[in-house]
């Protein structure tokens, strides 16, 4: 029962009337000081004597038994039939149950969505050994900023001014991302979009970037994206020397360490404090992507930096971190 804490018979109100009875107030000068009956008063003393404060809490309505139960035959041929996806509707009609019964049933069952039917599939985490041997490459589109927003300000005034400058808003700018599997080292940029032109030179960006750390890339795997599928972008893979490797379609996860880099990408970056302008936020890109690289401890990889999986020298870590 979904009821404020001080309303007049919670436990509360409950312990405040054996409290009085027990003080050698009678139940009826008890009711009219709490404004229930006597009888009430009474019930509530006798279960405190009988289960002490525990007891002035409150009980399911639920019977503890049922005059006529449904047979255990019955609830295995409901499931059965549920199992051959079969509605309830179906279900109440070939057993002869009335609807609210099949529900019941298939509730206590956890039989009652069809996605209940399809056992999940098991988690299926890799990792690759060597870093280079696998990147993932993504995007994430994101709205360009002229100014504090009314969301943080409270203040909507001039807000139709900035819509009007260009249809739909001020437009948009789109984050690359790519990470590499085996360290999780990742590199970004800011690009004016997702066409077949940036991803192929954010692909040639990301590549040198992981060669400056020593770092040679085999493969990389992307969606299906209309740049990613493109002639350009394979034919950039092809004379790099990397082997193209596609996501399952609709299969986010498939691309797993992109996603989740995303969403700390955002939550760290993006959205982590209020900016006047897309380019302060891309401005803040590098040092937070140097923080994560270098600093950051990643809980996929024992709560260590990324670029400890490396393992550099310590001559050689200094010059790149320098």
């Amino acid at each position: 029962m979904n009821v404020h804490k001080n309303a007049r018979l919670t436990p509360r109100g409950r312990e405040q009337i054996v409290r009085l009875f027990f003080r050698g107030q009678t139940p009826k000068a008890i009711a009219q000081a709490v404004g229930v009956c006597p009888r009430t008063v009474r019930k509530w003393v006798s279960r405190y004597q009988a289960g002490g404060i525990a007891s002035l809490s409150d009980r399911s309505s639920r019977p503890h038994r049922l005059r006529r139960p449904t047979a255990p035959e019955l609830v295995s041929n409901v499931e059965s039939l549920r199992r051959l996806r079969l509605t309830g509707a179906r279900i109440a009609k070939e057993t002869g149950l009335s609807p609210a019964t099949v529900s019941r049933i298939l509730r206590r069952l956890r039989l009652s969505r069809m996605k209940d039917l399809v056992p999940p599939e098991p988690v299926r985490r890799y990792e690759r050994e060597h870093p280079g041997e696998l990147i993932h490459l993504d995007t994430k589109k994101l709205g360009k900023i002229d100014g504090i927003g009314h969301r943080i300000t409270g203040d909507r005034r001039g807000q139709s001014n900035r819509r009007s400058s260009a249809k739909g808003g001020i437009g948009w700018e789109f984050v690359h991302v790519c990470i590499d599997d085996a360290s999780r080292i990742a590199f970004t940029q800011v690009m004016k979009d997702e066409t077949k032109e940036s991803a192929k030179a954010f692909l040639e960006a990301a590549v040198a970037y992981y060669a400056s750390l020593g770092v040679k890339v085999q493969r990389v795997m992307t969606d299906n994206g209309a740049c990613y599928i493109s002639r350009v972008f394979r034919e950039t893979c092809r004379r790099l020397g990397l082997k193209q490797i596609y996501t399952k379609p609709y299969t986010p996860k498939t691309n797993g360490k992109a996603e989740r880099f995303i969403q700390t990408c955002l939550r760290e970056w993006a959205y982590a404090r209020a900016y006047r302008h897309s380019n302060e936020r891309t401005a803040e890109l590098a040092p937070w992507l140097h923080a994560y690289n270098w600093h950051r401890p990643h809980g996929g990889i024992g709560y260590n930096p990324p670029i400890s999986r490396l393992r550099l020298p310590a001559d050689n870590l200094l010059m790149l971190h320098s």
